[in-house]
């Protein structure tokens, strides 16, 4: 019976090992074992089927989170917006993320937003994340704010101003400081293989020059 089921997965199994061998793919076993690691199934569902709408984005993002103007967005290696359930990120105004910055489910990135005196137009204002940042579940990063490196933003925060000193926790409506961090207890780390989303970051500038607008 075990030797039945083998060779019915069987063709499933060479043609994953032949997707394997091909370049573009190298994403899929270089990554394996690490936490944002991404299975073929993934992949596929968002590139190829292009369900959930976030074909765009260069980088994984999950079927129930929203992705807009992914052009307009530039992420570090290890950072996936949206690779969380529920997050919505909209990148009209510019999104900058740095290294290895967690976004946790339900987290809002807005750099645009309408005008008060004429909601026809919008009011674009970049964002900028920096490096190693964390943001908890349900934060709301609007248009405009710059966290700088090491900033943790609790759960459910909306943060309307900037940190740009980073090394620190923020939380509340809107969001205030509430502890500095130890900035010599903070690890800066990199993996063994090093990624920006789906691209190698060898061949990344050459993706950047073609498709980004940032």
């Amino acid at each position: 019976m075990r030797k039945i089921r083998f060779l019915l997965k069987k063709p499933q199994y060479l043609f994953i090992s032949m997707i394997l061998r091909i370049p573009y793919f190298s994403f899929l076993r270089e990554t394996k074992g690490y936490g944002n690691s991404v299975n073929l199934t993934f992949w596929f569902l968002q590139k190829v089927l292009n369900f959930g709408g976030n074909k765009k984005a260069y980088w994984p993002v999950h079927w129930s989170s929203q992705v807009y103007d992914a052009e307009n967005i530039l992420i570090g290696t290890g950072t996936y917006p949206g690779l969380m359930k529920g997050c919505y990120i909209q990148g009209r105004g510019g999104i900058t993320i740095g290294n290895n910055s967690f976004i946790a489910p339900n987290v809002v990135i807005i750099s645009a937003n309408h005008d008060v005196y004429d909601k026809r137009k919008d009011v674009l204002a970049a964002v900028k994340i920096g490096n190693y940042c964390w943001l908890g579940a349900g934060a709301k990063i609007m248009p405009g704010v710059e966290l700088g490196d090491f900033t943790v933003v609790a759960a459910g925060a909306v943060v309307t101003k900037s940190f740009i000193n980073g090394y620190c926790t923020i939380s509340g409506i809107p969001a205030s400081e509430m502890k500095q961090l130890d900035e010599t207890r903070c690890v800066r780390y990199e993996s063994d293989y090093e990624y920006i989303g789906y691209i190698k970051k060898s061949r990344f500038e050459l993706y950047k020059k073609k498709h980004l607008k940032v």
